[in-house]
């Protein structure tokens, strides 16, 4: 496999407040990797340092084998990087469609790119809903439409911040579903979120953070097997 993202001895945080310290994390082309650890652990830096929206203060971060860490956001978005955030923010004054349309692009250059049609047949309430205005979508509507819009940019590289927190259990089942069928399609992954029975049958390899550092990396199924890893590191 061919890397994709390197990260290397990145620190960072707010200000003069430090969270990350050292982080090392290495994703290849095709794999979903996840990001794991308790709240506050320095998860969502790591992601917005990677993203340009937080500059590091030491290390670096390799895309596609060129450094990235000393650009911005827009221009880490382009060479072809999205991100489904926590929190979903799309755009509530826009309609579904106007949401997904405003950022179709052609990033990864792939002969079968993701397209409102597309969208729609992964995704058939947004079909349903596509006059709608954001605002007037239920919480796991908008989750729908805060995906489709990553795709619409068919990125090389797709991040997902709590893609199913919140959320009801048929909803976050529709989600999953989603989920696999991205991992079929190839597209390489970081996930972040709780649900590590979930994590284990869905990603490759796994990243402990704690306290801004990483604790433990390995595949599945060494995760599978140190259940004590979960009550040390990611019980609440």
């Amino acid at each position: 496999m061919s890397k994709l993202l390197e990260v290397a001895g990145l620190t960072g945080g707010y200000g003069s407040s430090q969270v990350l310290f050292g982080i090392d994390m290495q994703v290849n082309e095709g794999e979903v990797v996840t990001l794991l650890g308790r709240n506050g652990m320095g998860k969502t830096t790591t992601l917005r340092t990677i993203l340009g929206l937080n500059r590091p203060t030491g290390g670096e971060v390799r895309f596609r084998g060129q450094p990235i860490h000393a650009h911005s956001a827009d221009h880490i978005a382009r060479r072809g990087i999205a991100i489904v955030p926590e929190g979903r923010q799309i755009f509530k004054n826009l309609s579904v469609e106007e949401n997904l349309s405003a950022f179709a692009a052609r990033r990864n250059g792939r002969d079968n790119p993701w397209t409102l049609e597309k969208i729609y047949l992964q995704f058939p309430r947004l079909r349903e809903r596509r006059s709608n205005g954001g605002g007037q979508l239920s919480g796991g509507e908008q989750q729908m439409l805060a995906i489709g819009r990553a795709l619409m940019t068919n990125p090389h590289l797709l991040i997902l911040d709590e893609a199913t927190e919140g959320l009801a259990p048929l909803v976050r089942e529709e989600i999953w579903s989603c989920l696999k069928a991205l991992r079929e399609y190839g597209l390489t992954i970081i996930v972040i979120d709780k649900y590590i029975k979930r994590l284990i049958g869905f990603a490759d390899r796994h990243t402990i953070l704690e306290k801004g550092k990483v604790v433990w990396q390995g595949d599945s199924a060494q995760l599978s097997a140190q259940p004590d890893l979960w009550d040390r590191y990611l019980s609440v």
